[in-house]
Parts: C-alpha cells; structure tokens; sequence
C-alpha cells in the first residue's frame, strides 16, 4: 500500500509529521501515511516549512513543487508532489526503507 496516490504527473502524499525530533528523517508508516520526524518546532509554520524543504531535497525537487494541500494546523497532512517522475518518489521510499507495492 502506498501513502498517497497518483493524480496525473502529480502525486499527493499523506504525511504524518513529528515535530521537534533529534533527528529529521523518515520514520515509516502510520497507517497509510508517510511518518516523518523533523527538528523544527509546529510553531508559527516553521514545521510546515521543514517538511517541505525536507522532502524538495530528499526528491530532487525544487521547493515550489512541494505545496501543502490540507492539515497546515494539524499533524495529519496531504502534499502534493507537482510533476514528479516514478522513479525519483520509488528511490524515494527505498532509500527510506518505505515498502510500496507500485510506484
């Protein structure tokens, strides 16, 4: 099972996030979404802003391809990952140990 869904060449990812973690990073899954532990606070958007810096680096994109669709206030969170090749999201999870069955 995968922790999003292709919508064309765009894929919306749900994430999970832990702020205020020791180290940033992928944490597995929670239930269907992405669990990803980052440094920064939930304060005044700085987690928000970490997140996607986080994933922009870890998949090769630039910034503005990583929007936050919903769950801006909120732990629970869907991200769309604007023109995104195959490829680059299945590196993705296998780098971070994240089983999928077809990206």
């Amino acid at each position: 099972m995968e922790p999003g869904s292709w919508h064309g060449e765009d894929y919306h990812l749900g994430v999970w996030v832990r702020p205020r973690a020791s180290r940033e990073g992928v944490a597995g899954l929670r239930g269907q979404d992405l669990c990803i532990a980052l440094n920064a606070p939930p304060v005044e958007g700085a987690a928000n802003r970490a997140l996607i810096r986080f994933l922009a680096r870890e998949l090769g994109l630039a910034k503005n391809r990583v929007e936050l669709v919903s769950g801006e206030h909120a732990r629970n969170k869907r991200l769309c990952l604007k023109k995104i090749s195959k490829e680059a999201l299945r590196d993705f999870f296998v780098r971070w140990g994240v089983a999928t069955n077809h990206t």
